[in-house]
């Protein structure tokens, strides 16, 4: 690996990762676009250099996310050690706290026992098009079926009477505990290469009402924990044996990531205070299409 491939993977890993168009499914396709064979072929080797660059990107894309949501981050850690005192959660924070725990515990225990062999199984040209195509489909049906979603609590500030403002949709911090759960159970899909996390995290968050500009920072923050305990669960393929040879351009790409992931969750966020997902659809179609043809 060089370290101009290093650079360019980190960058789209991390903005893949929170752009809702599959981090895995575009690692797995663009490599083989650009005829980086061994690269697109090592993913899905049972061990091999290339995952243990990824830990990396991950610990670096998590990094970017911490430090973007640190002052948020530290009013959730608050909160979860107020309710374990008190025994109650009588604020946002503290719902929040329990919320990401909730939604965590689905993808961490199936990406323990699953991530591996999946990885192994679909992260090829074919089947990483093929899962795109359907992540676009996801994201459309998504937007469709969010006028049915459910608005039994008080909405957000509506627009304003010239058409500006608040987006409409339930506040955040009024979904429940299993409402999380069912989400943290959708994530899961992500596991397949070309479903993308952020997307289907979004998706649940706007079934249930959200509106897009809470259910990407949902997304968001419960992708952190998630992406870094993958990173650190894996630090020791990058100092093994594995990361012989790459560790530096690991750390290149790294880097490349925190940049890329830096930049994508600011803009994204502004993205979804007045736009939808869409474009992000029409891009995971046509690539997923594009990609289909090429490499079936």
């Amino acid at each position: 690996m060089s370290y101009f491939q290093a650079i360019i993977l980190g960058l789209l890993q991390g903005v893949t990762e929170l752009v809702p168009i599959s981090s895995l499914g575009h690692t797995v396709l663009l490599p083989s676009w650009f005829g980086w064979h061994s690269l697109a072929d090592a993913q899905s080797q049972p061990e091999s250099f290339f995952l243990a660059f990824v830990v990396a990107l991950h610990v670096a894309t998590a990094l970017a996310l911490l430090l973007h949501y640190r002052h948020t981050w530290a009013n959730i850690i608050r909160g979860f050690f107020t309710t374990l005192r008190t025994r109650r959660l009588e604020t946002p924070d503290e719902r929040m706290a329990w919320l990401l725990i909730v939604a965590t515990i689905p993808v961490g225990l199936f990406g323990l026992v699953l991530e591996h062999p999946l990885r192994v199984v679909f992260a090829k040209p074919v089947a990483a098009a093929i899962f795109l195509i359907l992540n676009g489909a996801i994201l459309v049906a998504g937007e469709r079926l969010r006028r049915r979603a459910p608005a039994p609590v008080p909405a957000s500030v509506g627009a304003a009477a010239d058409g500006e403002g608040e987006e409409p949709g339930r506040r955040l911090d009024t979904l429940e505990l299993k409402e999380g759960a069912v989400i943290g159970v959708a994530q899961t899909g992500a596991l397949f290469a070309g479903i993308s996390r952020s997307g289907i995290t979004m998706v649940g968050g706007l079934l249930r009402g959200l509106n897009h500009e809470d259910a990407a920072r949902f997304a968001f923050l419960l992708a952190t924990p998630v992406i870094l305990a993958a990173g650190v669960y894996k630090i020791p393929d990058l100092l093994g044996s594995l990361g012989d040879g790459v560790r530096g351009q690991a750390l290149a790409g790294g880097v490349a990531a925190f940049i890329g992931a830096w930049v994508a969750v600011r803009f994204l966020e502004r993205w979804f205070e007045r736009r939808n997902l869409l474009p992000f659809a029409a891009w995971c179609i046509v690539f997923g299409v594009a990609s289909l043809i090429r490499f079936a």
